[in-house]
């Protein structure tokens, strides 16, 4: 084959198509010779061409007359002296770093490696076979320009993120024709995409896309690197998820039929590592182009500086290979349409000597980019290396995955003690961690499950990890779990240990989608996927690992539905979509937007908030005219609790939320004599499962100044300490239960009148008349077992919450609004119109308060 070469241009990197010719560009610092080789279709060598020119570090060459479609790979030459970190070996046939498609796929063999095996000396010993008939080629694509359709550019506050993978939710769905099962073209069926809006999805999140490989010991025993975070290429897709026949084109249609589903697509990318391990592992690309540029070197530059435990470390501190991530990122952007990314140890990106720098170049460079800083960007906040948990240490403009979030809340909800600070900070946006340099809560991603874990079904089935399918005796996955089974490991038919594991999953459905932070699900979660308890499932590319869309269960169906109704409170309440985080400002007279209380109904206090025993706590959120209230219990026994006054108000609560009883919005309120009835069953691990217990919520009626309280920040304790009041005929008792306040007898005398309420808020029995009438403050009285209630008040501006309709408090949340209008007075203006002097400003300052007084 005749070819007519020229000197080219050093710019673009890659192998770029004009219309009549081929650009080839490579970057290496330490090369002495680069040649090209092109193959034809069955992947025989056809040519080998010398690139001419070496300009900055860069060896380039122009060849006319090729075409899309040339495969190619490259052949560097150099020293092969690993004590200095060069691994030169023109014997092994390499991929392009900026290759945006490869043809065939890689086969093991003792070729692939630099060095000799078996050899005494190890890795010392240069390898003299040829690894060209075991490597997939590079492919020469056209131009990628094309109009992308719109951006999303949805808040970050309306986000709803669903953990996915490709292959994972789709192989076995069976709407979907079979050749397309585990493709890109699969996440845009129209089944796919109806389920993910009907859960209320903002964004899907994708497991690695890029190209990749699977580890040779992996192979060697049937199994595959099936999450893919074994990254061997940043442009060009796996090829796995890529139909017969079809090219990046089918990713790019993909994005634009979620973008018109109101689905934003978010990648899960791996630019700390590559899949060439550490300095036995094979050469397929950076290790044989420039091993001491691309790479983070140790003292001894035979080895390899690694902080991420799989052998090596993207060396981003160097300019080429931080301007390859960069390309990459910006490529995936403005030619495939994602709208951001998911770093996967992230730390190990942002490391300048070894230690954590949140001004690193990398988090600077995403920082001042125009197109980069305006997507989204999450980080895994932690990696192997010294100080590698950095949790809260990124950057403004930055989303984090909080694994304070998930262990706290899962601990809570199977009744560890000492817990409820911990739920009292995550509940309302972990402020502690991120509340600094202006980030806002969103920051928090919050999550139950993860890919690197059990399910949300494994959490509430499992005490222990079970991992032989991954052929390593069970060593492998994390330990610490924070799961329980609740009396038997694994499947059971018994139908008490099954309610007690549904009730726990709905109360964790609804701390997630109730709390302040941006929410995320693990693919499957909402249908009761299992992994039958291995909680390391990377190498498990099997029905273990994949959704079961055909077999879901009464009771997952029944789950699916109360997620929904969840996903669609969350849409309808700004207040847990809040976009600032709340420490107790007043929005009004004695009304807090955030504001913690016992089960007595009394503000809870710094003291109580050590209570170790204590496993029940509400919460109210106000602001816009809408109070929430939200009512947690996990004991095992009942808890009776009073509903907290706001100030002087009679507010008329609406139940939204029961997740005891698995109820979202109930159509209509039961009117009758008799109290409500309203499960809020506790999660006592060292109890075991309850049954009898239901929190009966009411709507309050009495009346009574307390705006003197203080509630506490929405951190919980420390932030704020105070001095619960003490109040006449009241002492402490140290009982079986804990240190509890008990009322006199005197008192209870005179609080034994109860009112039959309706939950619409109106008395079932007439009122007693006259100005000294004593109200009987309303009751949630829980039988034993974890739940939330979750209340709403509708707004000033009496607008109905969802509809008018009346929703129920469930499992662990209850949601409740009501009526402030009629029952609010205005306050009087102390100084001036429309100026009252606030008790809670110090030494009575003036402040001016809204005219409706919310």
């Amino acid at each position: 084959m005749s070819l007519k070469l020229g000197p080219g241009a050093p710019y673009p990197l890659g192998a770029t198509f004009d219309g009549t010719g081929v650009n080839f560009a490579l970057f290496s610092a330490h090369a002495t010779r680069v040649d090209l080789c092109l193959f034809d279709d069955s992947d025989t060598e056809t040519d080998r061409i010398t690139l001419p020119e070496y300009a900055d570090e860069i060896w380039h060459g122009y060849v006319h007359g090729l075409a899309p479609g040339q495969r190619y790979g490259y052949r560097v030459h150099g020293p092969y002296v690993p004590r200095y970190g060069h691994r030169f070996n023109r014997n092994k046939l390499l991929l392009d770093p900026y290759a945006k498609a490869y043809a065939g796929q890689l086969k093991w063999d003792d070729s692939l490696f630099g060095y000799q095996i078996g050899a005494k000396r190890g890795d010392l010993v240069k390898s003299r076979t040829d690894s060209s008939p075991f490597m997939p080629k590079c492919v020469v694509t056209g131009s990628t320009e094309r109009p992308l359709a719109n951006r999303l550019n949805r808040p970050w506050h309306e986000t709803v993120i669903y953990e996915a993978h490709v292959k994972g939710m789709t192989a076995l769905h069976p709407d979907i024709p079979e050749p397309v099962r585990g493709t890109f073209g699969a996440l845009s069926h129209p089944s796919v995409i109806e389920h993910l809006v009907k859960l209320g999805v903002t964004a899907i999140e994708l497991l690695p896309v890029h190209a990749m490989v699977n580890d040779r010991h992996l192979v060697e025993h049937g199994l595959s690197n099936y999450w893919g975070y074994n990254s061997i290429g940043f442009f060009a897709p796996a090829e796995r998820y890529v139909s017969p026949g079809a090219d990046i084109d089918e990713f790019r249609t993909t994005v634009d039929q979620l973008h018109d589903a109101g689905i934003e697509v978010l990648l899960d990318v791996v630019y700390n590592h590559t899949a060439e391990g550490n300095e036995f592992g094979p050469t397929l690309s950076f290790r044989g182009i420039d091993n001491a540029s691309y790479y983070v070197l140790a003292e001894n530059k035979r080895h390899y500086h690694d902080t991420t435990g799989c052998g090596n470390t993207m060396n981003l501190g160097h300019p080429r290979v931080l301007q390859l991530v960069m390309d990459s990122l910006r490529y995936w952007v403005e030619q495939c349409g994602v709208d951001g990314f998911r770093f996967d140890l992230a730390p190990a990106l942002s490391r300048e000597g070894g230690d954590f720098d949140p001004s690193s170049s990398f988090l600077d460079a995403i920082g001042q980019d125009p197109v980069l800083s305006r997507t989204k960007l999450i980080a895994e906040p932690w990696d192997l290396g010294m100080d590698g948990y950095q949790l809260g240490a990124f950057s403004p403009g930055w989303a984090e995955w909080n694994d304070q979030w998930r262990d706290g809340l899962r601990a809570y909800w199977k009744g560890d003690m000492g817990r409820l600070p911990e739920l009292g900070r995550r509940i309302s946006g972990s402020a502690e961690i991120f509340d600094r340099r202006g980030r806002k809560p969103w920051a928090s991603i919050n999550f139950i499950a993860a890919h690197d874990g059990f399910t949300l079904n494994d959490v509430v089935s499992y005490s222990e990890k079970h991992n032989e399918a991954n052929l390593e005796d069970n060593q492998d996955g994390h330990s610490h779990n924070c799961s329980y089974n609740w009396g038997v490991e694994g499947p059971i038919d018994d139908s008490a240990i099954l309610d007690q594991r549904d009730r726990v999953r709905r109360a964790l459905a609804a701390s997630l989608l109730l709390c302040h932070g941006t929410p995320m699900w693990q693919m499957g979660d909402e249908i009761g996927r299992t992994q039958l308890g291995n909680n390391n499932a990377f190498c498990q590319d099997n029905e273990i690992s994949w959704m079961d869309w055909q077999n879901i269960s009464e009771r997952d169906q029944a789950f699916l539905e109360f997620v929904r109704g969840l996903s669609s409170l969350r849409q309808q309440l700004p207040l847990l979509r809040s976009s600032k985080f709340l420490h107790g400002e007043p929005v009004a007279p004695r009304i807090k937007n955030v504001s913690w209380f016992k089960p007595d109904g009394e503000e809870q206090q710094a003291e109580h908030w050590e209570d170790p025993v204590a496993k029940c706590i509400g919460a109210s959120f106000a602001g816009g005219g809408n109070i929430l209230l939200l009512l947690f219990n996990a004991d095992s026994h009942p808890i009776d609790f009073i509903f907290p006054y706001f100030g002087k108000r009679h507010l008329h609560w609406k139940l939204l939320c029961d997740t005891a009883n698995a109820l979202i919005r109930p159509e209509a309120s039961r009117s009758r004599r008799a109290r409500p009835s309203f499960p809020v069953a506790g999660c006592s691990c060292s109890k075991g499962p309850s049954d009898d217990g239901a929190l009966r919520p009411y709507a309050p009626l009495g009346h009574g100044d307390r705006g003197g309280r203080r509630a506490l920040p929405a951190m919980g304790p420390g932030a704020r300490r105070g001095v619960a009041a003490h109040r006449p005929g009241q002492h402490h008792s140290d009982g079986e239960g804990g240190r509890r306040l008990v009322r006199g007898a005197h008192r209870c005398r005179a609080r034994r009148r109860r009112l039959s309420v309706r939950l619409d808020g109106r008395d079932a029995s007439p009122r007693p008349r006259g100005p000294r009438a004593s109200f009987r403050r309303p009751r949630a009285e829980p039988a034993g077992g974890p739940e939330i209630l979750c209340m709403a008040v509708p707004g000033l501006d009496g607008a109905p919450l969802a509809g008018g309709r009346h929703l129920r408090a469930s499992h662990r949340h209850v949601l409740a609004r009501r009526d402030l209008r009629r029952h609010c007075p205005r306050p009087r203006p102390s100084r001036g119109h429309g100026h009252h002097r606030d008790r809670a400003a110090p030494g009575g300052a003036v402040r001016r308060q809204s005219r409706l007084g919310l």
